[in-house]
């Protein structure tokens, strides 16, 4: 798409706090030290794309409406609508309303509010959809994550909503919320429980049973990190700086079954679950640019691969799965020269794929069985966990690559009462060498969000491998 083909106009910015005041022993949350591991700047955005009557093709997708003050009625109705739910949902997640303290080490919940942008798009919902641009999708979430020019985190909001109002009638929600008090499955809570309060007014069980449990401290002592000796918080995990681009691959079921199929061979019982395929694939994809980009001998380098690990169902005996906050830890994979096979039909060495999904497979299962899942949990060793993998990356002779896996979350199941989504998706996100993976709207496919460098990005885009599984940024549908 396009640049020249939208303009976003932003028309109110309202503050939306909690509808019922946060009792005072809830006014102060202790962050966890995963928390703490997280830098202040740092806002995932998401954004969640409706039709007026949820068919792409129909007329929610192309020529505006000709009943103007009908439209600009509904778009009233809508936002309030929003704002209302918003409102009964922030007393649940009363966190989200409140600011990181001086010492980034609490959240002061004091129901300052969130921040509600309304924007008028100046384009329709098929243009976006024809060949969607992570870039230009970027307009369509709020502009924050980044402190005051003083540095200050403390005064920015921890959730921040643009709802999006397109000429044909269409909308889209973008979101932003910290990722210091917000993960994956945080993120996936809050988008079900303020649906369902927005379709069904907040009086109901599922909402009930969605209410989140804002304790995550007492599992995962925070740590200490005023000692000049350690490095604040808000230094932990550096965001890159490179130049970076981000593009769409789209795996549909069929051709990941496939996939599947090859790399269970020859044992079906061995066979891989689609994101750990598609996750296998791209890395070995990444492995080959990085060798063509650098001009050196696959396998030269070695690469390591970060993903994360959800806590929650991993200790004895589980942990609430309403429980909120960062609940993941990081797994670590590296692959070497061992990998190298000698391609039949030509001297040529290649990664060999089945046997990348076997190190895969060995080193996360290894990793499982050694971190601590039990309590009580050891911060200080969570602490050198990220210690060692920070050394790592600063090894300049091994590439690094890292994923995050957003399949199975419900996102398409968020009706705020006008329909499920059309499509959600992530914009570009400002970090080097990563995916993040998201499901299609069947729940059976995969859309894979890659940000690397233009350079790598072109050997991405022509190869063949990858594009007999993938499409490059095609049409949502």
């Amino acid at each position: 798409m396009a640049t020249d083909l939208i303009k976003v106009e932003i028309i109110q910015r309202q503050t939306v706090k909690p509808s019922s005041p946060t009792p005072h022993p809830l006014r102060t949350l202790q962050l966890s030290v995963f928390d703490q591991m997280i830098p202040s700047e740092d806002y995932p955005p998401t954004l969640f794309f409706y039709t007026t009557n949820n068919n792409v093709s129909g007329s929610g997708g192309g020529a505006p409406s000709t009943d103007m003050a009908d439209m600009r009625m509904k778009e009233r109705d809508y936002c309030q609508h929003l704002i209302q739910s918003l409102a009964k949902t922030l007393t649940h997640f009363y966190p989200l309303a409140g600011r990181l303290s001086k010492g980034h080490d609490m959240i002061q919940c004091t129901d300052d509010g969130a921040e509600f942008v309304t924007a008028r798009v100046k384009c329709s919902l098929s243009q976006i959809f024809e060949h969607p641009d992570p870039e230009i999708l970027t307009g369509l979430v709020p502009a924050i994550g980044q402190p005051d020019g003083d540095g200050d985190a403390t005064r920015l909001p921890l959730l921040a909503v643009q709802f999006n109002l397109f000429e044909c009638g269409g909308m889209a929600i973008g979101l932003k919320m910290s990722h210091k008090i917000v993960d994956g499955t945080t993120c996936n809570a809050f988008i079900s429980c303020w649906a369902k309060t927005a379709l069904d007014d907040g009086d109901n069980d599922q909402v009930t049973s969605m209410i989140p449990k804002f304790d995550a401290a007492s599992y995962f002592p925070p740590l200490d990190f005023s000692n000049s000796s350690q490095p604040s918080s808000a230094k932990l995990v550096g965001i890159s700086k490179h130049k970076y681009i981000t593009q769409r691959f789209v795996f549909d079921a069929s051709k990941i079954a496939t996939l599947q199929s090859y790399l269970a061979s020859p044992s079906p019982a061995h066979e891989p679950t689609r994101v750990l395929a598609v996750l296998a694939l791209i890395w070995k994809c990444a492995m080959e640019a990085s060798s063509k980009s650098s001009n050196i001998a696959l396998g030269s380098r070695p690469s390591s691969l970060r993903l994360t690990m959800d806590l929650r169902r991993r200790f004895e005996p589980p942990l609430p799965q309403n429980l909120a906050g960062n609940v993941v830890s990081n797994l670590i994979v590296i692959a070497t020269a061992s990998l190298l096979k000698r391609q039949e039909e030509s001297d040529d060495e290649t990664i060999d794929l089945k046997d990348l999904v076997a190190t895969l497979r060995k080193g996360f299962e290894q990793q499982k069985e050694t971190y601590s899942t039990k309590q009580p949990f050891d911060s200080n060793k969570a602490w050198q966990r990220v210690q060692e993998y920070r050394k790592l990356t600063r090894n300049v002779d091994m590439d690094h690559f890292s994923c995050a896996s957003w399949c199975r979350f419900a996102f398409y199941e968020a009706d705020f009462g006008w329909g499920k989504p059309a499509w959600v998706s992530i914009p570009s996100i400002p970090l080097k060498d990563a995916v993040i993976l998201i499901d299609k709207r069947d729940g059976k496919g995969i859309e894979a969000l890659l940000t690397v460098s233009e350079e790598i990005m072109e050997h991405f885009e022509s190869n063949p491998e990858l594009l007999k599984y993938a499409s490059v940024n095609p049409r949502v549908m």
